[in-house]
């Protein structure tokens, strides 16, 4: 009964997709519905906006939890009498230098770090000694020349190099600047008036002639969605900020309505060719600044409004929020195709407010337990980039966060059919035994590696066969040049070399025939990679078979038909774990250094058909070692013959 259940769960999802992906153009889930003229009616005046106290308005501060109240004290104290470090043009250069972007980064994250925490600390004590420090802060960031960073300044029409002070162009962190300088000015304004009414001002002017003049006039920028391109997480995250900053520090009604209206219609353009089961393509990472930072304007637009902008009941805003449980695997462990990072910790109170939005007990629920893994309520509230953002409504969340039951979401089985990402546990609500997760999909995603029919396999909630993920963003990352990193590619993924032929970028580069079927002992995830590969792979189909056997084992069956038979067939495994050759045929996969009481792993393969090589990727890269250490294994299986058809299989067991 559960298995029919499940098929018949399935079959609905994929009706639902295929009717609605021919309404995606009629969509428009927020700015069809909230016109210029309802927006009129139901958004709250700027002054009479009040989504937290204010840093005069002591009681309200004073109710947070003691704990963390002193923590934002002491961290904000280590800023006291800092200097401000330059980001220099030189530095900034680095990036069409030498293609760094971190030693830029490093010093403007560090600037508003160092702000957002010192304006909570004094919000927290309101006794104005954080104050001259706050004010140096603000002048040193509306002294930069440009608010982002090196890596996007390319889109002003001078291009990449030194930023054009005659024209500012938006991109994720001039935003969050913007949003930064606008709950300062929210919070301290009046403590700052005392000092100068000048420091207000000049928070007005700059987040005036950077982010709210230049957004509302221009729809050329690639994020907002107006030419045709699809749009990633950069749409969310951006109009999260700017919406901020229209809410805050807008003061011509009219303008106001005018702006939230284009946000809405750039949301929806983010909103209207996503993936109706909610699936994010550039992974669990990236989620938490696309699906959370929507459900970050949604819970701003809410607010604007008295509640009267509502679409938590809509399915597709529920889906969205849903993904990030589904794609959980153990621990931080996350299934991380994409650039995404295998560890993950997403935002705690982001997922909890999102489950109670949409009246999903399991979201919630997940959240208070990401909140007890992250210790919230005992320790500060971190905010990446300085932000303030995400930093305030936690902190006037987290009493509720903090009294509700945490449950760890152990999903038995997921499968995403627009996406086509599947994922399947030996047995439901437990970590024990092997899990298993495929993608179909296509090679143009959103942070695209060249993966069709790639699988991943953990055993008792630990990586056996991995994606690696992707290195520390250079410029070559998201440059002509991206698919010779060796993270892109597909002999680095778990995927076959057809002809001595890698998968190759582009959309027509996809999966076909793709399904899932769940069941009560197995799920069996199946599609047909061949379109994957170019023409010179003379690959003519190529079935790929991913089987879980609960509690027991998982298959990969492997079934081909090649046009031509140049050089040999190659099936390439990649392995957290350390491989060793145990006995032909059999591979034993140990713990990797540091890591203990996992039980080893076996692959068995036809010792007839391959003949196996083992490499070691040692991993110099901080973002690679952050998830795996100082290094991994590729397992190469050489066929010692290929055939025009054939098959294999290859087994994983504990």
């Amino acid at each position: 009964m559960k298995r029919i259940i499940i098929l018949l769960s399935i079959s609905m999802i994929i009706s639902i997709s295929l009717y609605s992906s021919e309404k995606e153009e009629e969509l428009n889930l927020l700015s069809g519905k909230y016109t210029p003229e309802r927006l009129k009616e139901i958004i709250i005046p700027a002054e009479q906006w009040h989504p937290f106290p204010r840093a005069s308005e002591q009681a309200g501060w004073q109710k947070l939890p003691e704990k963390v109240r002193a923590a934002h004290l002491r961290q904000g104290e280590k800023h006291l009498g800092c200097d401000w470090e330059i980001p220099k043009a030189s530095i900034f250069l680095e990036f069409v230098r030498t293609g760094n972007r971190t030693n830029y980064q490093r010093i403007a994250d560090g600037r508003r770090v160092k702000l957002a925490e010192m304006v909570v600390a004094e919000c927290i004590e309101g006794k104005g000694r954080f104050l001259d420090d706050i004010m140096n802060g603000v002048w040193a960031v509306c002294e930069e020349t440009y608010w982002g960073v090196p890596a996007h300044v390319g889109a002003q029409k001078k291009g990449p190099g030194l930023p054009d002070v005659k024209e500012p162009t938006v991109d994720l962190f001039a935003a969050e600047t913007g949003m930064l300088l606008a709950w300062t000015h929210y919070l301290l304004g009046e403590q700052l008036d005392r000092i100068s009414p000048l420091i207000t001002e000049r928070i007005r002017h700059e987040v005036q002639r950077r982010i709210l003049s230049v957004n509302l006039e221009r729809d050329d920028f690639w994020w907002m969605g107006f030419n045709g391109r699809v749009v990633n997480n950069w749409n969310p995250w951006i109009c999260s900020n700017w919406l901020t900053t229209v809410l805050i520090l807008e003061d011509d009604q009219q303008i106001r309505i005018q702006s939230i209206h284009k946000i809405l219609k750039c949301l929806d353009n983010f909103l209207n060719p996503y993936p109706k089961d909610g699936g994010c393509d550039e992974g669990p990472g990236y989620w938490n600044r696309a699906g959370a930072s929507l459900y970050d304007c949604l819970e701003l637009l809410a607010s604007a409004s008295g509640g009267k902008i509502d679409v938590f009941d809509e399915p597709l805003i529920k889906e969205i929020g849903r993904y990030i449980y589904r794609v959980y695997i153990n621990d931080q462990y996350f299934i991380n195709f994409a650039d995404a990072a295998a560890k993950l910790n997403p935002d705690a109170s982001v997922v909890f407010r999102y489950g109670k939005s949409i009246g999903d007990a399991d979201l919630t629920a997940f959240g208070a337990f990401l909140a007890r893994k992250q210790n919230l309520g005992e320790a500060y509230i971190r905010g990446g980039w300085g932000c303030l953002g995400r930093v305030l409504p936690a902190l006037f969340h987290l009493d509720e966060l903090l009294k509700t039951e945490p449950r760890e979401l152990l999903l038995s089985d997921f499968w995403l059919p627009e996406l086509q990402v599947m994922g399947a546990r030996s047995f439901e609500g437990s970590k024990n035994g092997l899990y298993l997760a495929a993608k179909g999909g296509h090679n143009a995603e959103s942070h695209n590696h060249n993966d069709v029919g790639n699988f991943i396999v953990y055993a008792d909630g630990f990586p056996v066969l991995i994606d690696v993920g992707v290195e520390t963003y250079t410029a070559k990352t998201f440059s002509s040049r991206r698919y010779e990193i060796w993270t892109m590619q597909s002999a680095f993924h778990n995927l076959p070399t057809i002809n001595g032929v890698m998968q190759k970028n582009g959309r027509e580069f996809q999966a076909r025939n793709v399904s899932c079927e769940a069941g009560k002992k197995r799920t069996v995830f199946s599609l047909d990679i061949s379109l994957a590969y170019p023409e010179e792979a003379k690959v003519r189909s190529w079935i790929r078979t991913v089987t879980l056997e609960r509690g027991k084992q998982v298959i990969v069956h492997d079934r081909y038909e090649l046009r031509e038979s140049q050089q040999p067939l190659q099936m390439n495994l990649v392995s957290w774990r350390k491989p060793e050759l145990e006995a032909e045929g059999r591979i034993k996969l140990e713990n990797p250094e540091g890591a203990r009481g996992l039980k080893p792993v076996f692959i068995y393969y036809d010792k007839n058909r391959f003949r196996p090589e083992i490499e070691t990727i040692p991993l110099e890269d901080e973002r690679l070692r952050s998830s795996w250490g100082k290094q991994l294994y590729r397992i190469v299986l050489t066929a010692r013959q290929t055939p025009l058809k054939g098959e294999f299989f290859i087994r994983i067991q504990q």
